[in-house]
């Protein structure tokens, strides 16, 4: 293999890399109040991007921004405020409830069969449905990140992803950028949307 070859095959690792750790990063975020740990890494983090411009500089930029101006409290009682307490939450993080109009409708069963075909299933220790969008970050990152590349590849990334993500995860970003007690969560909806349509674009390359 010739230098160059090597180069492209590095770069292509270092893009599988990224991606897999953006959806990891906001499937965290997603599925419950972030511990002070997690929230700590973001403040650290470097807010350049390698090239100058890069699509989700600005957005991931704005977002270690908020994380750096709010305390650990803050952040976790808006999560709370935006998804949690008893009954219906201001926000819901559902894929059936934006698909269907109602929680565990027929896209969920959908989803729960093509989980099933890629030799995925909830753990019982997750006390969400399989349509909760830090479920489906996570399902993509591993179909990124993944070992077996029978399950682990770009067919299955995209198929999934137009399926179970692409219909209605703008919908949800929107309702928590309405939301007036969303501005932790608003700087993560719009670094949401901003790698959605990155992985939108690259899916639609691949057709």
């Amino acid at each position: 293999m010739t230098e160059h070859s090597n180069s492209l095959v590095s770069s292509a690792l270092d893009v599988e890399i990224a991606r897999a750790e953006i959806y990891g990063l906001l499937s965290a975020f997603y599925y419950a109040s972030p511990a002070a740990d997690l929230l700590a890494q973001v403040r650290v983090a470097a807010t350049d991007t390698p090239e100058a411009g890069a699509f989700l500089e600005e957005p991931w930029r704005a977002f270690v921004g908020v994380a750096r101006s709010m305390s650990d409290k803050s952040v976790q009682n808006e999560y709370d405020d935006l998804f949690g307490g008893i009954g219906k939450p201001e926000v819901y993080l559902y894929g059936s409830h934006f698909l269907n109009g109602f929680l565990n409708e027929k896209s969920l069963a959908r989803l729960r069969t093509d989980l099933q075909s890629l030799g995925l299933e909830r753990s019982d220790a997750m006390a969400d449905t399989e349509d909760h969008i830090a479920y489906l970050f996570e399902v993509m990152r591993y179909l990124v990140a993944g070992d077996d590349v029978a399950v682990a590849n770009l067919t299955q990334q995209r198929e999934f992803f137009s399926k179970h993500i692409q219909p209605w995860v703008n919908s949800m970003c929107n309702d928590i950028k309405m939301n007036k007690k969303a501005v932790f969560y608003a700087a993560l909806s719009d670094l949401t949307v901003a790698f959605m349509g990155i992985e939108a674009q690259g899916f639609d390359m691949l057709a």
